[in-house]
This record gives C-alpha cells, structure tokens and sequence, in this order.
C-alpha cells in the first residue's frame, strides 16, 4: 500500500501565509485587536491563530493555490495514496480549504491549543505513522524539524539550498522550484508605472511660465522622488489590505500580493523604508511640501482603510488626491496657486475618478455579479457614475473656458486668443474617454490609459500647442 503523503499548506499548497492574512485582515477589520496581539502571541502562537481566525473570515476559493502541486497530487490521489493535510494554520482555516480542493482525506491542523509547526509537527505525524511511515511536501527550513522522520521529502517552492538541507535528512522524491520572482514583480509591487501620475507636480510650474527657475526644478525632481516613495507605501498599503477584492477581479487577481508571487511579509516590512525614505527627501524639500506629503499619506491610508468603501466619497477622496499632487508641486516650486487651475483639477479628476468605478462596474457586470467587493457600488449604478463622471468633465472644459476668459490670461499670454484652442481638445479628450469607457475598453486607471492612448497622446499634444502659440506673437 502506497505511503500516506503528508502537505503543508502556507508557502506550499498555497502561495502566501495564512497566518499573516489573518492578521491584516483583523488590522483593517478590527484595529482595535492590534493591541490584543501581544496578549494572544503570549498566550501562545496557537491561541493567536485561533482568535485570529475568528475574528476574519476568508475565501477559499479566491486564493493563490500552487497549481502544479495540486496537478501532482491529484495524479497522486490516482493512484491509490492517502493525501492528509498538515499545517501550523489553524483547523478552522484549514477545513475550508480542504473542502474547496476535495483531495484530501484527512486534515491535522492547530487547535489553539497545539501549534502544529516544527518539533510538534514532527511528534504528531511520528506518533500517527512512525519513523519513516510517511512522505512530506513541505517549503521552509521550519520543515527541516519535519523531514527527519520523513520516509521521502518533496520539497516545494524552496532554494536548491533547502533541498540540499532536506536531503541529508531522508531521500528527496521531488522538487517543484518556486516561481520566479525577478525585477518585473518587484516594479509592479512599487506600481513603478503609477509615478508618471507624481508629473502633475510640475503642472503649477509649467501654468506658471516659471521654466528658467533652475532652483525649482531642482525642488520639484526631489519632490517627484518622494512623492513617488510615498505613493508606492500606500500602493503596497493597499494592496495587503484589499487581498479579496483584488483575487475576484479579472486582471488585479495577478498582483504580486495577490498572486503570491511576493510574500505579504515583505510588503510589510518594505512599506516603511518607503515611507522613511520619502519623508527624508521631503524635508530637503522644505516645509511647505513635507506637510502637503504627510496630507497626502494620512488622506490615502484612509482612503485605504475605509473611505474607498463609501460611495461618491471614494471618488471625491480620488479627486483631492490627484488635486494634492499639484498643490505639493506649488509647495515646492514655492509658487502661488490660482483658484482656476484649482477648480479645473478638482473637475477633471473627479471624472477620472468616476470613470475608474465604471470601468471596474463595467467589468463586475460582465462577471455576472451586482456588487463590487470592497466597494459600495452596485452593478446598477453604472449609469448613474457614468452621468456623473461626463459631467465632471465637462465641467472642467467649463472652468478652462472662464479662466481663458480672465485677465491672468491676458497677462501670461502673448496671444491668448490662440489658447481657445485648448477648449476644443479639452471636450473631445473627455467625451473619447468617456466613449472608451463606455465601450468596455478603459484600463484600471484612466491616467495609464490616456499615455498608452494614441488619441489621447495626439490629444495632448494639441493641448500643449495651443498653450504655446498663445506664447508667441502671431501674424495677425
């Protein structure tokens, strides 16, 4: 009879770390319970799994499963062996996953009284086999306390140097490298591709004809770097925090947190670095900007941890955030901001922020589902967004159109009348938006979209030659 194969589940059945899921989940759930924390670690690891785990609940079939491991085991399960599922989770947790999957027979979990990891692992399955009465997939040198007693080791998502390790314990059946991590993970768990929203600094000293001011230059690509820094704090922030949301959508599903590609634990021990690092270059900065940055990261934690669940305030906190950027742009350019461009920004990205819920509407409907998770909205309100979002935008042209009108133009402006041109462009660049939106075919993020956009590229740069003949003096 073939030997009973035992699994681990955090790190080898799955993709991430139960017990560290649990514990973001209670953070944003239940704050309050990050004070309980000691309390329960020094009761015991057990007792903090348990409370954990019920105080969170979580779904099975949304998470980041080792594909090719299940493949292997149901082959396994094929030919006659006795699969038993052995982790240091606790049971509670454990039980609903070997439901989802319906491979195995049995499930030896922690109980909040023993946590079954290491030592106490090795004992439980030596006292339920004997020595060498059973074969162990595991991932982790906390699995090498295991392959001692082990008959065979599979070693999953672990270092050559784990399996080197295992080896010299009992005989290695089989290796399953871990997935490659590589440059391009760690740039979408930075969401490198997001900074270019941090140019918006730049908007107040370009609106200003304050070129030649190499000092503020200077300020403002400090500020773009700290900026970024913090962007990215809050992007990780996020994304550990909205782990469920992210696993039922169709394209955010392949996240790097999400994914399991990166273990949460190194987001959480990055974000700060990120964070001090962003602070630092912002002191450089100066005042003015450092305190506009702290604004920015206090309004998004909270955006984070509660206000993008509030419908019409997500998309009002989206629109301040973008907004914020230009102001902290003003700050360090140490430039004054006019009420115009103000009041254009606050429009303008307020349609953005609505198109960003209709597409994501757009595609819940399209999933058969009527309600966004971790949103407010209801597939039924598309419509709704989708009206106020054009007029939004429209809004914005409506704000330019006025601010043409004024005499700070007359001012900046050789030959303002050129720069009506930029009304124009400004109302197709909304409606095309909005058309694409409507269509199906908006990105996640309507900023990313319109650079990869040729229309809107083209769209632009039409803006900006508008904006530059109105520099010059023209023949007429």
């Amino acid at each position: 009879m073939p030997y009973p194969l035992i699994v681990d589940l955090d790190g080898t059945l799955i993709h991430t770390d139960m017990l560290h899921e649990s514990a973001l989940r209670a953070l944003r759930d239940r704050p309050l319970d990050a004070l309980r924390l000691p309390f329960w670690l020094a009761a015991g690891k057990a007792v903090l799994k348990r409370r954990l785990a019920a105080g969170s609940a979580f779904d099975a079939t949304t998470l980041p499963y080792n594909l090719p491991l299940i493949a292997w085991l149901r082959q396994q399960k094929v030919s006659g062996r006795t699969l038993i599922l052995c982790t240091a989770s606790d049971l509670s947790i454990a039980t609903p996953i070997a439901e989802h999957l319906g491979l195995f027979d049995e499930v030896m979990a922690s109980d909040g009284a023993v946590n079954l990891a290491g030592r106490h692992k090795h004992a439980a399955l030596l006292a339920r086999f004997g020595h060498g009465g059973f074969d162990y997939a595991g991932n982790s040198r906390a699995d090498l306390a295991v392959w001692p007693g082990a008959r065979r080791a599979i070693v999953v998502n672990g270092t050559p140097a784990l399996a080197a390790a295992a080896a010299m314990h009992c005989e290695v059946e089989h290796v399953m490298p871990a997935p490659p991590r590589g440059l391009r993970a760690w740039t979408k768990v930075l969401r490198v591709h997001q900074w270019m929203k941090n140019l918006l600094l730049f908007v107040p000293l370009l609106a200003g004809h304050m070129l030649g001011d190499l000092d503020a230059w200077l300020a403002l690509l400090l500020a773009f770097v700290a900026f970024s820094l913090c962007a990215s704090t809050v992007y990780i922030a996020n994304d550990l925090l909205d782990l469920e949301s992210d696993r039922q959508h169709p394209r955010k599903c392949k996240r790097p947190f999400a994914s399991g590609v990166v273990p949460v634990w190194m987001g959480v021990a990055l974000a700060p670095f990120l964070l001090l690092a962003s602070l630092g270059l912002a002191s450089l900065v100066g005042g003015p900007f450092l305190a506009c940055l702290i604004v920015y990261f206090v309004l998004t934690c909270a955006y984070s941890f509660g206000l993008k669940r509030l419908i019409l305030v997500d998309c009002l906190t989206l629109a301040v955030l973008y907004t914020l950027r230009i102001i902290a742009g003003a700050a360090a350019a140490d430039h004054l901001l006019s009420f115009w461009l103000l009041a254009f920004s606050v429009f303008l990205f307020l349609s953005l922020a609505f198109v960003k819920r209709y597409a994501e509407l757009q595609v819940q409907m399209q999933t058969g589902k009527t309600k966004v998770h971790g949103r407010g909205y209801f597939t039924t309100d598309a419509p709704l967004v989708q009206m106020l979002g054009v007029t939004s935008g429209y809004a914005s042209a409506v704000v330019l159109a006025l601010y043409l009108n004024s005499d700070v133009v007359r001012q900046l402006y050789v030959t303002p009348e050129a720069v009506w041109g930029a009304v124009p462009v400004m109302l197709f660049w909304v409606s095309w938006i909005w058309m694409k939106a409507h269509r199906g075919e908006m990105h996640d993020d309507p900023l990313v979209f319109a650079v990869k956009d040729p229309a809107s590229l083209l769209a632009g740069a039409a803006f900006g030659v508008a904006l530059l003949l109105g520099s010059v003096a023209l023949p007429w």
